[in-house]
C-alpha cells in the first residue's frame, strides 16, 4: 500500500512539473489592431459620451490604457514602418506619406527586418489584413516582409465599398495578386481576422500567430455600410459624402469596435484569449472631423493633437486590467516589447524603441529618453514634461517651449522662462537630426 502511494505521488509530481514546463514554454500570440486617424478624444473610454465602444472599452477593462501614448509619426506610412521595424521611420526612409500619386515606386526597404519576419524565426504563423501602405509595388507586398497571409489595400484609404484608391486604381489584394471582392472594409477585414484564427488555433497547428489588422477605419472617405460609392476606375479625387460627416464618421468607429468585439470573442471561442497580447491604437491623431479632446493640433501636426493617441494593450493574467499608464511609449516600442514577451531580442542591432514588458508587467518605470517627431518643417522632441516645438517659415526658425504636466493643450509657451531648457533641447535636436535624418534618402509628401 505504501509503495502505491509513493507511486501515485511520484507520478503526479511528474505531471505537475510537466504542466509547469508546458505553461513556460507557451508563446503568447500577438494581435495588433492599428485604428486610422483615431483621435484621443474619439473613444468612449477616453471620455467621448457620443461614441459608443463597448468592446474597445472592455479592452481597456481589462488591459491597461495609455494616457501618453505616441504614433511615431502624424500621418500614416511613419507610424507604419515604425511599428514594422522598431526604428524611428527617417531611418528607413519613410518620413512622409508613401502616396498613391507620387510614390508607386518606392516601399519600406527589403533590407529591413520587420517585426513579422522577427517572429517567424520563432515558429510563429503571420498575417495582415488591412491597410499596407507601405509601398505599392508587389516588390514591397507583405508576403516580402514576413507575412505569411495577406488581404487588403496598400494605398493611404480606399471607397470602403469599391476598393478603389485616390488616383482611381483598383486597390483590393490576395497575396501579391490583385483581386478584387464584394464587400464593406471594416467588415472584410474583421470578416479575414476572425477566419484566420479559427483556420490557426495553436492546438491544431502547434504554432502560435501574429495577427496584425490595420483598418481604414475612420479615415475617409467617410462611408457607412449603406452609403453609395463615392470613386470610379480611372477618376482621381478625394470625394466624400458632404451630409452628416460627424454622424458617419462615429458611426464607422462603432462599426470598427463591432469587429474588435468578433475577434476578442475567436479568441475565447479557440480558447486562447488568455494567451493572447492584443494592442489597439492609432497611427495618428484625428483630423477636423474627428476628436482630438483638449489637445492642440490635428493630424500632419507636432503638436500634441498630432501624435498623441489612445492606446490598450490587455494580455489577461498578466498585465493588471483597469490601470492607467502614465509612460510615455512611441508606435515603434512594440517591436522589441513584443519579442522580449517571448524571450527574445531584435536581430537588428540599431533599434530606436525599447521594450516596455517589465512596465507592463510590474510597473517598472521606463528610463528617462528623448523622443523626437519631425514632419516635413515641423519638428519636436520631448523629454518628461518638457516638449519643445520647432517650426519654420521660409529660412527662419520659431520654437516654442511646452510644460506638459500643467499644460497639457499646449497653450502657454513657457520658452522665456525656460532658456537653459530651451537652448538645450534645440542642441539635442540638432544632434538627433544630424544623426537620424540627414544623408537618408527621404520619402516625403
Amino acid at each position: 500500500m505504501g509503495k502505491r502511494i509513493v507511486f501515485i505521488l511520484i507520478n503526479v509530481c511528474l505531471l505537475s512539473c510537466t504542466s509547469k514546463k508546458e505553461i513556460v514554454q507557451k508563446k503568447p500570440n500577438f494581435v495588433i489592431i492599428m485604428a486610422d486617424d483615431l483621435g484621443y478624444g474619439d473613444l468612449s473610454c477616453y471620455g467621448n459620451p457620443q461614441t459608443k465602444t463597448p468592446n474597445i472599452d472592455q479592452l481597456a477593462v481589462e488591459g491597461t490604457k495609455f494616457i501618453d501614448f505616441h504614433s511615431n509619426g502624424a500621418v500614416c506610412s511613419p507610424t507604419r514602418a515604425a511599428l514594422m521595424t522598431g526604428k524611428y521611420q527617417q531611418r528607413v526612409g519613410i518620413e512622409g506619406v508613401v502616396t498613391s500619386k507620387n510614390h508607386r515606386d518606392v516601399g519600406l526597404p527589403l533590407k529591413e527586418i520587420t517585426l513579422a519576419e522577427e517572429l517567424k524565426k520563432y515558429n510563429y504563423t503571420t498575417a495582415i489584413y488591412g491597410k499596407w501602405h507601405l509601398g505599392y509595388s508587389t516588390e514591397f507586398n507583405p508576403l516580402e516582409q514576413g507575412f505569411d497571409h495577406y488581404a487588403g489595400f496598400v494605398s493611404g484609404g480606399i471607397d470602403y465599398h469599391a476598393h478603389i484608391d485616390q488616383e482611381g486604381n483598383k486597390d483590393w489584394w490576395k497575396g501579391n495578386k490583385l483581386e478584387d471582392e464584394s464587400g464593406y472594409a471594416t467588415d472584410l477585414i474583421t470578416q479575414y481576422g476572425v477566419k484566420f484564427l479559427k483556420e490557426n488555433d495553436p492546438k491544431e497547428t502547434k504554432k502560435p500567430f501574429f495577427l496584425y489588422l490595420p483598418h481604414e477605419s475612420p479615415h475617409r472617405p467617410y462611408q457607412r455600410r449603406i452609403d453609395r460609392i463615392l470613386r470610379e476606375v480611372g477618376k482621381p479625387g478625394n470625394l466624400f459624402v458632404q451630409d452628416s460627416i460627424h454622424d458617419i464618421y462615429k458611426e464607422m468607429v462603432e462599426v470598427m469596435d463591432e469587429g474588435i468585439g468578433k475577434i476578442m470573442d475567436t479568441l475565447k471561442e479557440i480558447g486562447e484569449y488568455e494567451n493572447t497580447v492584443v494592442i489597439f491604437l492609432s497611427d495618428n491623431g484625428a483630423n477636423k472631423y474627428g476628436s482630438n479632446g483638449v489637445l492642440r493640433g490635428l493630424k500632419n501636426e507636432v503638436y500634441e493633437g498630432g501624435s498623441r493617441v489612445p492606446a490598450i494593450i490587455s494580455y489577461p493574467g498578466h498585465i493588471k486590467g483597469g490601470t492607467i499608464n502614465t509612460e510615455t511609449v512611441l508606435t515603434m516600442d512594440l517591436l522589441p516589447t513584443v519579442l522580449d514577451f517571448i524571450g527574445e531580442k531584435p536581430e537588428t542591432k540599431q533599434i530606436d524603441g525599447l521594450s516596455i514588458k517589465n512596465n507592463l508587467l510590474k510597473g517598472t518605470s521606463l528610463p528617462q529618453r528623448d523622443v523626437f517627431f519631425a514632419y516635413k518643417n515641423l519638428s519636436s522632441i520631448r523629454n518628461g514634461k518638457w516638449k519643445m516645438v520647432r517650426t519654420k517659415k521660409g529660412n527662419e526658425y520659431n520654437y516654442e517651449l511646452y510644460d506638459l504636466t500643467h499644460d497639457l493643450s499646449e497653450s502657454t509657451d513657457v520658452g522665456l522662462e525656460n532658456t537653459t531648457v530651451l537652448n538645450d533641447m534645440k542642441k539635442r535636436l540638432s544632434t538627433w537630426e544630424n544623426e537620424v535624418r540627414k544623408g537618408v534618402k527621404i520619402v516625403t509628401p
